[in-house]
């Protein structure tokens, strides 16, 4: 698809996510709230609308979106009207959706992104408000068939919308990811976009470069990862631009992302605001908010990303980037806390965490609240090569890889099992000096015409030869006056 430079038009995206909230029961209805259950098990005669059936508000629910709220600066809406969004799907029993319209629990607001150049901007939210999900769609292949599941239809959700402020699919998929880093650390959604948990819509559209009327928007659906967000924008972006320079409309619709041939196709027309036909639902009383009730939900708030990366830096003097990657989520910020607090080298214990444990941790595809050994025991063995007694290579290569199959274990009882303790006695340093020295004549004749760099290779022989029981300082020190006396 050909098109003329970028640089003539100008994208505007806004995002709308919908996360699915971690409550144990659905927002209306006590119907389990659980993932993976059998097709239509999870069901009552509220989810399916039963005449004479009553909702009833799932507070927990309401706790999460404020939580949401609180964590974005948005401003919490202290009166909240529920109303009907009316429009059919199959999946829909009620033939309406539960919604907030006119008073969305959440005003306003921002999300902060970090740009791959280091930049760090907001991306300004318009709301954050409640609804419940509907049902499930199955289309099986090779069938015209078309199976419900209402298993999902109730399932409390919060749908962030961002205003039109974004300017291409990078900060597009920043966003998410940070979106989805704040409701994993405020225990409100798995964020598993695979099992649909976390999903995301954008409105995408282009405007000719000087302009300042926005362009005809195209809503974009069906992306189930950050990747597929990505690609799809760029796509749309591509195909809208194409279509302006040769001189056709851009229709204002609904698309769905077809991930495997890296298309989209038209779903329907976009509906008006005025085709839901919103109004207030009769069998839900307003929600009132009042001061003690924001305030026990602000104080319940575990500590949020940027408040963890500040600590680490402020109270810890980690370096700006240590404090990033470890607070990539809220269980690694808690278990680096814990070590930070037992060791005396915090620089050394950040890069314990950042070398061999999420080394461990990615080669096994786990998260930190599966890694074996607790922090108390990671930290005696850090103390082990910060004192001088285990060498850094050993520690890493030898004595970690055991503690992990044996967690229970002490690591100073490993690296004495192992034989790993490092000597500083003189007669065997002496010794371990003596050998290597002589083993490689050729070596020390360059050394002595000047290539002073050959320690790190005598050193590297040594503790190779004492299998690494060897006291660095010490024979290194031993090293250069061996070398100098040859």
């Amino acid at each position: 698809m050909k098109s003329p430079p970028k640089t003539a038009y100008i994208p505007v995206i806004g995002l709308e996510v919908h996360a699915q909230l971690s409550t144990r029961s659905k927002i209306y209805a006590a119907d389990s709230n659980a993932y993976g259950s059998e097709p239509n098990t999870d069901i009552s005669a509220i989810t399916l609308a039963h005449p004479g059936t009553l909702p009833k508000m799932n507070r927990k629910a309401l706790e999460f979106a404020i939580a949401m709220g609180l964590a974005c600066g948005s401003e919490i809406s202290r009166y909240n009207i529920f109303c009907r969004k009316n429009y059919f799907y199959p999946d829909l029993p009620k033939g309406f959706q539960l919604t907030q319209d006119k008073t969305p629990i959440c005003i306003g607001g921002a999300v902060r992104i970090r740009t791959k150049d280091g930049i760090s901007r907001e991306i300004v939210l318009n709301r954050i408000h409640i609804e419940e999900d509907a049902g499930k769609s199955l289309h099986q292949s090779g069938t015209n068939d078309t199976h419900i599941d209402l298993n999902r239809a109730g399932v409390p959700l919060i749908e962030i919308v961002t205003e039109p402020v974004i300017p291409n699919s990078e900060e597009a998929s920043l966003f998410l990811t940070e979106v989805r880093r704040l409701l994993r650390y405020l225990g409100i959604c798995d964020g598993n976009m695979e099992e649909g948990s976390l999903r995301c819509d954008a409105n995408v559209s282009v405007m000719p470069a000087g302009s300042a009327q926005l362009g005809q928007k195209v809503e974009i659906k069906n992306m189930n990862s950050i990747r597929n967000l990505r690609k799809a924008i760029d796509h749309e972006i591509e195909r809208q631009i194409d279509l302006l320079s040769r001189g056709k409309a851009v229709a204002g619709e609904t698309r769905t992302w077809q991930a495997d041939s890296g298309n989209s196709a038209s779903m329907r027309e976009k509906e008006d605001m005025n085709d839901y036909r919103y109004f207030p639902e009769p069998d839900l009383s307003p929600v009132m908010v009042s001061d003690g009730w924001l305030e026990s939900i602000r104080r319940s708030m575990p500590m949020l990303p940027w408040e963890r990366e500040e600590r680490f830096q402020s109270e810890y003097g980690l370096s700006a980037y240590d404090a990033q990657v470890l607070s990539e989520s809220r269980e690694m910020a808690e278990y680096t806390e814990e070590l930070l607090l037992c060791v005396s080298n915090r620089k050394a214990a950040a890069n314990w965490i950042i070398g061999p444990v999420k080394g461990w941790l990615n080669e096994s595809q786990m998260d930190i609240a599966a890694f074996p050994l607790d922090s108390g025991r990671l930290a005696g063995l850090i103390e082990l090569v910060e004192s001088g007694r285990v060498s850094y290579t050993a520690a890493a290569q030898k004595i970690f890889p055991v503690l992990l199959e044996k967690s229970e274990s002490n690591p100073l009882e490993m690296a004495t099992e192992l034989n790993l303790l490092q000597r500083d006695d003189a007669g065997f340093l002496d010794k371990a000096v003596e050998e290597v020295v002589a083993r490689f004549p050729d070596k020390v004749m360059e050394y002595r015409k000047g290539k002073k760099g050959l320690v790190g290779f005598f050193m590297g022989e040594v503790m190779r030869s004492t299998e690494g029981r060897a006291d660095p300082k010490q024979a290194q020190k031993l090293i250069a006056e061996a070398l100098e006396k040859s």
